[in-house]
């Protein structure tokens, strides 16, 4: 069992993250943990594996979680049976095997003996049948990284397990495989996810915010169907509240108006009747008094029921999308970006990256979408159209071009700027200051986040600060590459981003394994790659 009480988070500018979160998690529950891009959902699962400490709060449980993050940048230079946490195991079953017989050694296999063929099977069917356990990390695809982390759990088979965006990098199949593993496992599971068909699979569905966490009992469906309940009730009490203040407003006029023709026939009476002055200034005195008790009264009931409505439209607020639209690049249709005959490549010392040279045709306005299993080759073919690599074998053109790649690892991001001055790095023309932080809000990020600096961002909101760079530039670039763009997009904002591509009109070559996104994206024409 996993006990959470009273979790609480701030960056070091103490601004709040999400206070007082209160979660349990029971044997074999399986929760998805969902939330605006932002909200905390992965310093949440680094604070419940003890990787980023809190600002208040306990966390008790009665086995160690296994954890697959989202990015895997620590391990880049681990070999793969240290990634499994097998290594030690691995090397000490060898120096036995080698006649090194230390009780140190006997302790670390601890009666393991088959490790060895329990990794090649799991690694086998998380499909990396062959894969050399001494393979650096950092020379394996986003999905075959995944896959490794998977095995380790095949392995290790433990009783709680949280998943950070598990199945971001995986293509069709191993989708396949991870939805079979969340329908059939006995962990216990913390799931953070944008893939609506993984979090169907869930049966409890919680919300994380910034005061604390809602649960729901049941999937997404069922959550997205009771938020809709909550919408429209929001809206309906919206409109109530906006009645009600309009009417507050309406009757403090006509009492004031009433109360100041009350007066002044008093005071004519008064005139009439030859009160003594001092009496006058007496009953003037008390008149104005009870004016002023009465607007006080009103101003009270109004100022509360503004309270109100502002909160109120907060939270409407808060169910926002991002406002896209590129500018046009200035290429003119038809031109040959990129033009290759039996094209191959192949890293040191390394086979051939795919079985058949490619033939490639690309010209200004397409939309490409590039496919293939994990480990085909998808990024090296796309750094090769942008120049940052040259075909070992066959003939290629390649046109001279602006292209911005956003690649899943936000490469354009400089974690030490703030947002700010992220978004004043891309403002080569002559936009103001002010014009630059219109455009931030566009974005959702607003004066709060301004000085933010980008290494407390979350991977959607680097996602959504690299696409306004790309509208703070005076020029838009002439092919734009989204390399897995859906990955940390919340569902609302997916609808966004495939409606700014259809807008553009330049040149979009997309990886994805989101099929529905790069149907919606409008490609054409695609690339389906077979990795050697």
């Amino acid at each position: 069992m996993l006990s959470i009480q009273g979790l609480s988070y701030a960056y070091p500018n103490e601004e709040l993250l999400f206070r007082d979160v209160n979660l349990t998690l029971q044997d074999r529950n399986k929760i998805s943990l969902i939330g605006n891009n932002g909200s905390g959902k992965s310093t949440f699962l680094r604070i419940v594996m003890g990787l980023t400490k809190p600002l208040d709060g306990t966390i008790f449980s009665d086995t160690p979680p296994f954890y697959v993050p989202q990015h895997f940048g620590q391990f880049e230079e681990l070999p793969v049976a240290d990634a499994m946490q097998v290594g030690e195991k691995l090397q000490a079953l060898r120096e036995i095997l080698d006649g090194n017989v230390s009780a140190n050694n006997y302790l670390l296999v601890d009666d393991d003996w088959t490790i060895q063929e329990r990794c090649n099977q799991a690694l086998q069917h998380w499909g990396l049948t062959g894969m050399d356990l001494g393979r650096k990390m950092g020379s394996l695809s986003g999905g075959e990284k995944t896959r490794v982390f998977l095995s380790a759990i095949t392995i290790h088979q433990p009783r709680i397990v949280l998943l950070d965006e598990p199945s971001n990098h995986l293509d069709g199949n191993g989708r396949e495989l991870l939805y079979a593993f969340i329908r059939s496992t006995k962990s216990s599971l913390i799931v953070v996810s944008h893939d609506r068909e993984l979090l169907n699979l869930l049966n409890t569905t919680c919300e994380l915010g910034k005061e604390g966490i809602v649960v729901y009992g049941g999937n997404y469906d069922f959550y997205a169907a009771q938020k809709e309940i909550e919408k429209h009730a929001l809206a309906l009490t919206l409109r109530a509240s906006e009645k009600a203040l309009r009417k507050a407003r309406e009757t403090e006029r006509k009492v004031m108006e009433q109360q100041q023709r009350s007066d002044s026939r008093g005071k004519g009476k008064q005139d009439k009747a030859g009160v003594a002055r001092i009496m006058m200034n007496t009953l003037r005195n008390k008149a104005e008094n009870s004016t002023s008790k009465t607007k006080d009264v009103h101003s009270e009931k109004i100022a509360q029921l503004s309270q109100q409505l502002q909160a109120l439209r907060s939270n409407m607020v808060k169910t926002g999308s991002i406002k896209l639209e590129f500018m046009q690049t200035g290429l003119h249709g038809g031109k040959v970006l990129f033009d290759a005959t039996g094209i191959n490549y192949r890293y040191d010392g390394q086979n051939w990256i795919w079985k058949n040279p490619l033939d490639i045709h690309i010209t200004t306005g397409e939309r490409v979408a590039i496919s293939g299993q994990n480990g085909s080759g998808k990024t090296t073919l796309v750094k090769i159209i942008v120049g940052e690599l040259n075909p070992q074998q066959g003939n290629f053109y390649r046109a001279k071009s602006d292209a911005i790649c956003i690649d899943q690892d936000y490469s354009l991001i400089d974690n030490q700027r703030t947002v700010y001055q992220q978004a004043q790095q891309f403002n080569n023309g002559d936009l103001s200051e002010h014009e630059v932080k219109a455009r931030l809000n566009r974005f959702l990020f607003g004066q709060a986040h301004w000085d933010q600096y980008c290494s407390h961002l979350s991977g959607g909101e680097k996602m959504r600060l690299t696409l306004c760079c790309l509208t703070v530039r005076n020029r838009p670039p002439d092919i734009v590459i989204l390399d897995e763009p859906t990955n940390n997009l919340d569902i609302q904002n997916i609808e966004v981003l495939s409606h700014a591509v259809q807008a553009y009109e330049g040149t979009i070559i997309i990886i994805s394994h989101d099929v529905k996104f790069v149907e919606k994206a409008g490609v054409k024409k695609i690339i389906e790659l077979d990795g050697a």
